[in-house]
């Protein structure tokens, strides 16, 4: 079976019905207009495009529904957006920022990073005991701008590894990727 391919508006289309159909029980174009900041004809219009992919059952005057395909690509679009802003929220953005970039991630992220976003967020909401230790590092590191005083990681100096220099910094893979290339940095000298 062929993947469907929707763009942008499209799943905020459908999001947006799920949306609307859990939390007041029924689809009406009216809310849905209100809901995606757009005037009643153009919802019509949209729902018309929609009900030819077989994604909602529209007819004018009738009702709208999400077809079992539809309500399959709203709830996983919906399932990317709450996975999004659980983890910027967990890296300490706002909820108002989280849930506004959510809405724009959710379109274009690929499904590997995805992946890897729902299994961090599962292995910090299971880690047994507190916060990992390296989320309440980054979370202090974040707030003060310097390394909490008893990372494991701290040093003094420079750090060094054969493509990349790092300078007072943690040696965890994650910041020595983000170091700067050799071609750009100079290597000390000496022992």
């Amino acid at each position: 079976m062929q993947q469907l391919k929707l763009n942008r508006r499209e799943e905020e289309y459908l999001e947006a019905m799920l949306f609307l159909e859990k939390s007041k029980g029924k689809i009406r174009v009216k809310d849905l207009a209100e809901r995606l900041g757009v005037k009643p004809p153009t919802v019509v219009e949209f729902l018309e495009k929609l009900a030819k992919k077989g994604l909602v059952d529209y007819k004018k005057h009738s009702g709208v529904s999400l077809t079992p395909l539809g309500r399959r690509v709203a709830e996983e679009v919906y399932k990317r957006h709450l996975a999004i802003k659980k983890f910027l929220m967990m890296l300490g953005v706002p909820e108002d920022i989280a849930e506004r970039d959510a809405c724009y991630i959710e379109h274009g992220i690929s499904d590997e990073s995805l992946r890897l976003i729902t299994l961090f967020i599962e292995f910090v909401e299971n880690c047994p005991g507190d916060l990992p230790r390296f989320l309440r590092h980054f979370r202090y590191y974040v707030e003060k701008r310097v390394w909490p005083p008893d990372c494991p990681h701290r040093r003094e100096g420079r750090i060094e590894r054969e493509d990349k220099v790092v300078s007072s910094a943690c040696p965890s893979p994650v910041c020595l990727a983000a170091a700067p290339s050799p071609r750009n940095t100079k290597r000390p000298s000496g022992p």
